[in-house]
């Protein structure tokens, strides 16, 4: 059963939403040449460059003159997507991979499960229509146990916890409470909480406790085509473990503040405290891996 919300919201929505897709990118001037040209025509695109030092700006404004670029505030993969999602004026919201690793055709697909009355519409390679041509049995091993940890922590039945192609109404953004992308980082070390590649878990945990109406679609994972990824399945894992036990954590404190009106302003952390004291931790299982 929706909620009272999410019926206020289905009132509201259009039929046939305008749809921004938000491409975070740092040094994919070569993907992009292949992957912008796939794109179905929208609303808008938005490049989310990570500072790159090759031409992936001008690549995409050569391939999409109106392509709108945003320089993001901070560093890391959730920031780049923080930064995307607050200049999008669409309805809906793509999260696309730079890399060639998604498939553009797809979209249409996520879109229909929004417009049929989805909160949010989760790609997963593990659904019907899924599949990967990238994921090794190690790491498709190590996605089904952070899956059967995930679903009896958070309660979902999620197929696949570790996959970032997804599509959501802009007017779920408030519910998914991502860190403010206005703020500086305090040091070139540490990161603010949400800002790297956690993020996925991140927003997967926040919809599940905001009971939105999630629905899988099935999505088939292309092999990067240029250049080597930057995940690494043993030190990300235990990143993915270290965000649900966080966000489960998390979920407890915003109950106990619910429950005593007199500590839910008090006791929440200032802006310039929202940073991961853990990624030096994270940092040193990277380079142990």
């Amino acid at each position: 059963m929706l909620s009272s919300h999410a019926v206020t919201r289905s009132e509201i929505r259009p039929d046939e939403p305008r749809v921004t897709v938000v491409i975070p990118a740092m040094n994919e001037a070569r993907n992009l040449e292949i992957v912008l040209p796939e794109l179905p025509s929208v609303h808008e695109v938005i490049l989310v460059d990570g500072r790159s030092v090759d031409d992936t700006v001008g690549v995409a404004r050569r391939l999409l003159p109106d392509v709108k670029v945003v320089t993001q505030t901070r560093r890391g993969k959730g920031n780049a997507l923080a930064c995307g999602f607050a200049a999008a004026t669409g309805d809906v919201i793509v999260m696309f991979d730079a890399d060639g690793s998604a498939d553009a055709a797809e979209i249409p697909a996520f879109v229909d499960a929004l417009k049929a009355g989805a909160d949010f519409a989760k790609g997963s390679r593990f659904a019907p229509g899924g599949g990967s041509h990238d994921i090794t049995r190690f790491r498709a091993a190590g996605n089904r146990a952070l899956n059967m940890l995930a679903n009896l922590l958070i309660r979902t039945k999620y197929t696949d916890l570790c996959y970032g192609y997804n599509a959501f109404w802009a007017d779920i953004l408030p519910s998914l409470a991502l860190p403010n992308h206005t703020i500086r980082a305090l040091n070139d070390k540490r990161m603010v909480w949400g800002d790297g590649f956690e993020i996925e878990t991140v927003i997967n945990c926040r919809i599940a406790r905001a009971e939105l109406d999630i629905v899988e679609v099935g999505s088939v994972e292309r092999l990067r085509v240029h250049g080597e990824s930057n995940l690494n399945a043993v030190s990300d894992g235990l990143r993915v473990l270290k965000t649900i036990l966080a966000e489960r954590r998390r979920e407890a404190h915003v109950h106990r503040a619910a429950a005593d009106p007199t500590r839910s302003v008090a006791s929440r952390p200032k802006a310039d405290e929202q940073v991961d004291v853990l990624s030096e931790a994270s940092d040193s299982l990277s380079e142990s891996a």
